[in-house]
């Protein structure tokens, strides 16, 4: 006997349903490099800020340190009192440096005025000093020349703090 006839339609249908399979996993592994090559990209984007146009941060300056002399000075007050301190200026650059030094006079005698007035119970605890420390912070901001810009002074450190 002879096979039976096969339709021409479902010859090309058994053909053509392989071949959409094969589409369609081809569609969607395209699709997924696609989506993973995008989110590779971003993220690398992400962890470089942005590429090459960004701005580059610049590594934090090194502090510049002033040592000032020891200042010796009677406290006020009933007791005969001194105080004996080392006192370093943080400043922002070594031209403040050369500006401060240049008054260094006058600096001294802001600070023997302030330090004088000082009475030994108004230094005691670390509050008391921090106070003291924006105070002479205070007095060397302060302008040389009447119409001069104020220094930049960041920070005052007691190097030695000594109350007889």
């Amino acid at each position: 006997m002879a096979a039976p006839a096969v339709p021409v339609e479902t010859a090309e249908a058994a053909e053509v349903a392989p071949v959409r399979k094969s589409k369609k996993k081809l569609l969607v592994i395209v699709g997924l490099l696609v989506l993973l090559a995008g989110g590779g990209g971003a993220g690398a984007w992400f962890l470089t800020a942005g590429g090459p146009d960004a701005p580059k941060e610049e590594p934090p300056k090194a502090p510049v340190y002033l040592p000032l002399e020891t200042f010796t000075v009677n406290l006020q007050g009933a007791e005969q009192q001194f105080l004996q301190t080392d006192i370093t200026l943080q400043v922002s650059d070594p031209a403040q440096v050369d500006a401060i030094k240049a008054h260094m006079p006058r600096v001294r005698s802001r600070l023997l005025t302030l330090l004088s007035g000082k009475q030994a119970g108004e230094l005691v605890t670390a509050a008391d000093k921090k106070k003291l420390a924006q105070e002479i912070l205070a007095q060397v901001r302060q302008p040389f020349d009447p119409k001069g810009k104020p220094q930049q002074v960041d920070d005052v450190l007691f190097t030695s703090f000594v109350i007889q």
